[in-house]
């Protein structure tokens, strides 16, 4: 399949993360690698000496994106499977487990989240606090490798804070035991750094990366609308709106006239969207990223599509609810037609279904069956995902959510008519019918609805549902609990304090000023 773009241009960030994380000290998962010294691996003390070696330490932040515990497959899951949009349908008690709120303390979701993320905020540290070690001839170059270190130290503490809320706040590379074993910071104090990181970030990136080569890396947009995603996330209304306000004034971006574009190969990085992680069948090896320390032979490709897949074709561990395929189609199109992020979103028996070449009457004799189609590659050629390497992009931020949480921070600022507006925007892509007269007369309860209830279908399966459950307050709203148990029994097992991960046990084994999060 032609993609939309120069191949090679868009492989190069690929590459470049590959070589870069060779050459810079990479934190293991083993408890004492502050203690190993590997000969044929440059010294972090003695690495940082050139302009260039802080190019290839900035380029080492990005391999944090690729691990398992991160978005090869992981982060994946851990974000997806506690929203009423998906259920967990594995023999794998981690996957059985994450969306039952019933994971143990030492089961790996927890251990890998935590180990890939904070080594991801490890790397950013290195370069932050060193890259004014040296002078600088290119204060450009400079400048964008330090937003881009910010933008991912911030993205990264975004996660880490969202998963376990209760977490140390590390700003300095590990020099020795004592400063790698701190004490958890008030969450506050770790969103306040999220926010400083994202604000410093936007004020360094580029709005547009001029070499093609550079397609990947983080941007102006892609910082003001994590900024802003910060903010919403803390009911910050205000400062969310103002920082969404910027990336439309930014002028790049749109909504893809094709809702299924966001989610092949074919329309990677397109004007929809704002920052994705760049995979690629054709990078590097056929040695998948484990939580470990990254060789050549490294694959850039994510599990998703394997984990996610079909039965016959993939794992099928992952499922969408009877629920949200219901929501689909509660109201039509201007034609009378079902909401076309159906057939984009959920693999199911309709006219002319085929998933992998087949027939979807022909593989389940169970027409009723329901599987994921977003990020799957059933219409690439191939038969089947079962060698886990698929090349698909995986798109963390796309325009359309910058509309639908400005048009939340409308709600809550009393502007239902702006709301209602950028409601209908999203609306209008899929055809569906123009109610923004309706939803502007609406009360501030009934357009939140209306809100929950665009965003359900228009992210379904991207990872963001529990992150709008938990802001809302719903698992806090007893009737609004009780909804959630109706839609997912999955839910029935939740108690207060497991919408947060529990903390390592190996973390408060090994360093007493860790203390277990309540709910545990």
């Amino acid at each position: 399949m032609k993609k939309n773009k120069n191949v090679e241009n868009m492989k190069t960030i690929k590459y470049l993360v590959m070589v870069a994380v060779l050459m810079v000290l990479a934190p293991s998962c083993s408890e004492d690698f502050l203690e190993l010294t590997n000969p044929n691996r440059p010294d972090v003390d003695n690495f940082f000496k050139t302009e260039e070696d802080f190019w290839y330490a900035t380029n080492a932040i990005y391999q944090t994106l690729y691990y398992d515990g991160s978005y090869m497959r992981f982060c994946q899951l851990a974000l997806d499977l506690r929203g009423d949009d998906v259920k967990g349908d594995s023999p794998w008690d981690v996957i059985h487990n994450t969306g039952r709120f019933s994971l143990p303390n030492n089961s790996i979701m927890q251990e890998w989240l935590w180990v890939v993320f904070f080594g991801g905020v490890h790397r950013a540290n290195h370069v932050i606090t060193r890259i004014d070690d040296i002078e600088w001839t290119d204060q450009e170059m400079h400048d964008r490798l330090l937003g881009q270190a910010k933008f991912l130290r911030g993205l990264y503490y975004m996660h880490l804070v969202k998963f376990f809320r209760n977490i140390p706040l590390i700003l300095e590379p590990y020099q020795s035991a004592d400063e790698f074993y701190q004490s958890q910071a008030d969450p506050e104090l770790v969103w306040d750094q999220i926010y400083a990181d994202f604000s410093d970030a936007a004020d360094l990136l580029p709005v547009q990366w001029e070499n093609a080569k550079d397609i990947g890396r983080a941007t102006r947009g892609a910082a003001l609308a994590y900024l802003g995603k910060a903010y919403l996330f803390n009911h910050r209304y205000g400062d969310a709106a103002d920082q969404f306000e910027d990336v439309f004034d930014l002028g790049i971006y749109d909504l893809m006239e094709n809702y299924g574009d966001n989610f092949t190969e074919e329309f990677e990085n397109n004007q929809e969207s704002i920052f994705e992680v760049q995979f690629d069948r054709d990078v590097g090896g056929t040695v998948l990223g484990w939580v470990d320390e990254p060789a050549a032979n490294w694959s850039k490709t994510t599990a998703r599509a394997i984990t996610y897949g079909p039965e016959n074709f993939g794992f099928s561990d992952v499922l969408p609810t009877r629920y949200l395929f219901e929501q689909f189609q509660i109201e039509q199109t201007v034609g009378g037609e079902v909401d076309p992020r159906l057939r984009e979103t959920i693999i199911y028996d309709y006219p002319g279904c085929t998933l992998y070449g087949v027939a979807f009457r022909d593989a389940y004799p169970d027409h009723t069956k329901i599987f994921p189609k977003k990020y799957q590659n059933d219409q690439s050629g191939i038969e089947n995902e079962f060698d886990w390497r698929s090349g698909i992009n995986e798109r963390l931020m796309r325009y359309a959510d910058v509309l639908l949480m400005y048009a939340e921070c409308m709600i809550q600022l009393d502007q239902p008519g702006v709301a209602a507006q950028y409601m209908q925007m999203v609306r209008d892509r899929v055809d569906l019918p123009d109610r923004e007269m309706e939803f502007a007369a609406y009360t501030k309860d009934q357009l939140m609805e209306q809100l929950a209830h665009e965003r359900f279908l228009e992210f379904a399966l991207e990872g963001h549902r529990f992150d709008d459950i938990v802001r809302w307050g719903w698992l806090y709203d007893p009737d609004k609990l009780a909804e959630l148990k109706v839609n997912d029994p999955e839910f029935e097992a939740y108690v207060p304090g497991r919408e947060y991960f529990s903390i390592p046990q190996q973390e408060i084994d090994t360093n007493e000023n860790i203390r277990q999060n309540p709910g545990y």
